[in-house]
């Protein structure tokens, strides 16, 4: 792996939409609009992150918070960029959101053929916990259900 990436890790702004809308299509089969990104930015529950070097957006990350549950929505950056830490330093975000704010577990959805992210997520302490038969298409494929959980019975350091 190459040296990481010495990024800011901001706010999803408006200013941000049109880089992320064309990172969502270079990433994803179903990509999100401008639009739906855009919603984001009013929804209370939500919080969007984006990775900055200089003044390039060079990936993001969205968590949907409900009750004490955290919901990882979408994890992308962009390819010359990829492999540099910039994914692991959105999810460290997360974590320590999830911590601070006591929530039980942060959960995401990831297509088992992308075995790059699988290990990013299991070097952060997720593990699979189940499976959702045919939840992606294009091409068509399962979706492995990775968590990690938090347990505040012991005193945390």
């Amino acid at each position: 792996m190459s040296e990481n990436l010495p990024v800011r890790i901001v706010p999803m702004c408006d200013d941000n939409l049109d880089e992320l809308e064309k990172l969502e299509k270079i990433c994803f089969s179903r990509p999100w609009s401008k639009k739906m990104l855009a919603e984001e930015l009013e929804n209370q529950c939500a919080a969007f992150l984006v990775a900055v070097s200089g003044t390039q957006v060079v990936g993001y990350a969205g968590l949907l918070v409900v009750a004490d549950e955290g919901y990882i929505t979408n994890v992308a950056v962009f390819p010359a960029y990829r492999r540099r830490g910039v994914a692991q330093q959105l999810i460290a975000v997360f974590d320590r959101f999830a911590r601070g704010n006591r929530l039980a577990f942060l959960t995401l959805e990831v297509r088992p053929s992308n075995t790059a992210a699988i290990a990013l997520y299991q070097s952060a302490g997720f593990r699979e916990v189940g499976r959702r038969r045919n939840y992606y298409d294009l091409p068509k494929e399962d979706a492995l259900i990775l968590t990690k959980e938090y347990d505040y019975g012991e005193a945390e350091k």
